[in-house]
């Protein structure tokens, strides 16, 4: 071939492959580029900015992943009590995020001491904030029995600090998943450089507080408009913008950065249900079908293993007058309730979920789970809310004179919200009109208790009904109506029902609690058991844990895999 064209032959083609190789560079984009557009992400001259080194969800603070799947919930043992309210059935879960262990006395202790510091009960337009967040230490009372040791010091003495709180009611544990949501936010954004640092101990006080759900809708009003705690200037933050002039113009953190976390809170019933089988090593057909009796492998409450043959597995009431077994032998560890972590987790990583105390989930209670009408993340509770919005189309954050008390079933004061977060109003017709899949802020009721659903002992007056009156002792679920009010001079007013037509202690303010505790004999162990309790009063064997969801992919390992 003539050496001329050979060479031509060359630069055509170091040319082609040049033209190739530029257009799979340009369609293949990097991911700092638009797929949609082709326009630069996160540049700093301005444009979309968006996190596109995120990886996957961290795990926060206390908390292990659990992957999500399918499971049966419900009765697998015999129904020895016959309450038939655990009839099984099967649900599906996405992934989420539990408490390692229970919420301990210590990590409550934290809880109040932020509040006394920043709602001094010193003051009377706060006292009743610290005091409505106080456990009930006087659950430990016996008519019959001598515990004061526990009620002085069970829940502040460091010999208990690694112990279950309880006399917490359902309404305290909810608030402290809350208060716990904005202390992780808020350091997540101080490390990250969004806020001043150590703002969260030395600058907050009752006007000047963080609450998540302000700082992404309004950050300006975080800290009560402290610009120097909430623009942080000098931190080296990732997500900005400059303008024209070289200021930056996005200097508070948005969802898309990834920084602000799921909030915490308590689990429903299915996701602590399906969290306390472990399900995760499980290969057998008849236990994925719910034959698993214990969170632990085996039909029994003893350790089978060589080295620790014969150890309890759990702490529970073993009989009549024996709450730990004889001393020094066949000894769970424990006479009330144990240490965190003092028997072995689960295949999930979760410690205590049959024994030490039974704890609260997020749902109310009904006898019959729904699975006809929905058999993915099963919960009944829902009540929806908007932002309250201002003339000016601002969100309405609640001050110090705009703290509401709500008064509980025992006369408690418990605060509605807390200055620094926004008012919540039910949602309305707005986001209501012609949807399929809610029609109403309060649906707690859906498909059991409203008109639609209930079944009566008789049928419906349609006549009464039309003008107003209801015959309750006809009712699905009548519960007694204790009535507590305050008088004039702010005292407590209680009139307590004593109807004897009552035919149910079930309603809308009535909660579910899982697991067996130290007081309760091995049948409650199993994770299937369901029990209900008012959600505003406690005990000395219900405490709780906390959850979050998961955003992104259901699986760590899948992911991994993927990156």
């Amino acid at each position: 071939m003539d050496m001329k064209k050979v060479v031509a032959f060359k630069v055509l083609l170091v040319l082609a492959l040049t033209i190739a190789a530029t257009g799979c560079k340009k369609s293949s984009s990097s991911k700092n580029s638009s797929r949609a557009t082709g326009w630069d992400i996160n540049s700093r001259e301005g444009g979309f900015q968006y996190n596109t080194d995120f990886k996957e969800q961290e795990t926060s603070p206390g908390l292990v992943f659990v992957e999500g799947g399918t499971f049966t919930k419900g009765r697998v043992q015999d129904d020895v009590m016959h309450d038939w309210n655990n009839t099984p059935n099967q649900q599906h879960v996405q992934s989420f995020y539990m408490d390692e262990t229970e919420v301990t006395n210590a990590m409550y202790m934290e809880y109040l001491d932020w509040i006394k510091r920043v709602y001094p009960p010193s003051d009377e337009n706060f006292r009743a904030i610290y005091h409505g967040a106080l456990p009930d230490t006087l659950v430990w009372r016996n008519r019959l029995g001598y515990n004061e040791v526990m009620t002085e010091n069970y829940l502040r003495h460091p010999g208990y600090g690694e112990y279950p709180v309880v006399g917490v009611s359902w309404i305290q544990a909810v608030e402290f998943a809350n208060w716990r949501s904005d202390r992780v936010n808020e350091y997540n954004l101080e490390k990250a450089g969004y806020l001043k640092r150590d703002a969260k101990v030395a600058d907050v006080n009752a006007e000047s507080t963080f609450n998540t759900d302000t700082y992404i809708n309004a950050p300006t009003l975080t800290y009560g408009g402290n610009e120097e705690i909430i623009n942080a200037e000098g931190r080296n933050r990732r997500f900005v913008r400059t303008d024209a002039d070289g200021n930056e113009s996005n200097i508070y953190a948005t969802r898309e950065t990834g920084l602000i976390t799921p909030k915490y809170r308590l689990p429903t019933e299915t996701e602590w249900e399906y969290a306390a089988l472990g399900l995760s090593e499980i290969r057998s057909y008849n236990l994925y079908r719910g034959r698993k009796k214990y969170p632990w492998d085996g039909q029994y409450t003893r350790n089978g293993s060589r080295k620790y043959r014969g150890d309890q597995l759990a702490n529970f009431k073993q009989g009549k007058g024996d709450y730990g077994g004889i001393a020094g032998w066949s000894d769970d560890g424990a006479d009330i309730t144990n240490a965190v972590k003092s028997y072995a987790p689960n295949d999930f990583g979760l410690y205590d979920m049959a024994g030490n105390v039974a704890e609260w989930v997020a749902d109310v209670y009904r006898p019959i789970i729904d699975d006809e009408f929905n058999d993915f993340n099963y919960y009944r509770g829902n009540v929806y809310t908007k932002n309250a919005i201002n003339e000016d189309g601002s969100v309405k954050v609640v001050t110090v004179d705009d703290i509401v008390y709500d008064t509980l079933s025992n006369g408690k004061l418990v605060a509605r919200n807390l200055p620094g977060e926004i008012l919540q109003v039910p949602v309305d017709e707005n986001e209501t009109y012609l949807r399929t899949n809610f029609d109403k802020s309060n649906v707690i009721n859906f498909r059991d208790g409203d008109r639609r659903s209930s079944r009566n002992f008789e049928s419906f007056n349609e006549e009464d009904e039309a003008n107003g009156k209801k015959d309750e002792t006809r009712k699905m679920y009548n519960s007694p109506k204790n009535i507590v009010t305050r008088d004039s001079a702010g005292n407590i007013v209680r009139e307590y029902d004593k109807s004897n037509n009552r035919t149910s202690l079930i309603n809308d303010e009535v909660r579910v609690y899982k697991g067996g505790s130290w007081k309760d004999r091995e049948y409650w162990l199993d994770p299937a058991q369901r029990r209900y309790f008012p959600q505003d009063m406690a005990t000395d064997y219900i405490g709780f844990r906390c959850a979050m969801s998961r955003v992104g992919s259901k699986s760590k390992e899948k992911h991994k895999k993927k990156n």
